[in-house]
């Protein structure tokens, strides 16, 4: 696993996963069609400024997010799509794009869609293109401690 830092929060908080490696894909949709797990199940992780504070919103990766939805569930005055620039070198060890939605572990505030645990599950890239971890929706909410509400939506 490309992401040390995960496996070792893993481990060291007894959280059960499971990895899966696949062959090398860029978004999300074509992760869950190549690993065959619903895009209900796969979290994607979207880079959003909240009030000009980058922060993880993670949702369903057959949705989007609702940037009015987010703004309302952040209590922001303003929130929007950050680009690889502002966030690539938060996460050294990860390929662009593929960090899991541990915000906890750079210190950064996550946001979950409501719709993404209700499967029990959660499988979600892992650093890199090409390896997925599917954990326990449970596990992932306890320790990362994400602020959950609504918004996503289907495209």
């Amino acid at each position: 696993m490309p992401l040390r830092k995960l496996k070792e929060f893993l481990e060291s908080h007894n959280i059960k996963y499971v990895t899966v490696t696949h062959s090398q894909v860029f978004t999300a949709q074509e992760t869950a069609a190549t690993t065959h797990i619903p895009g209900k199940e796969l979290a994607k992780t979207v880079m959003v400024k909240i009030d000009g504070k980058m922060a993880m919103a993670v949702l369903p990766a057959s949705y989007r997010v609702d940037f009015n939805m987010l703004k309302e569930v952040a209590e922001a005055g303003k929130v929007e799509l950050a680009n690889e620039q502002e966030f690539k070198d938060m996460f050294p060890e990860c390929d662009v794009g593929a960090m899991p939605p541990f915000g906890n572990l750079y210190g950064l505030e996550v946001y979950v869609a409501e719709n993404l645990g209700k499967e029990g599950q959660i499988a979600f890239n892992a650093g890199s293109h090409t390896e997925l971890v599917k954990v326990s929706y449970k596990d992932f909410e306890t320790h990362v401690k994400p602020k959950v509400g609504k918004f996503s939506s289907k495209p």
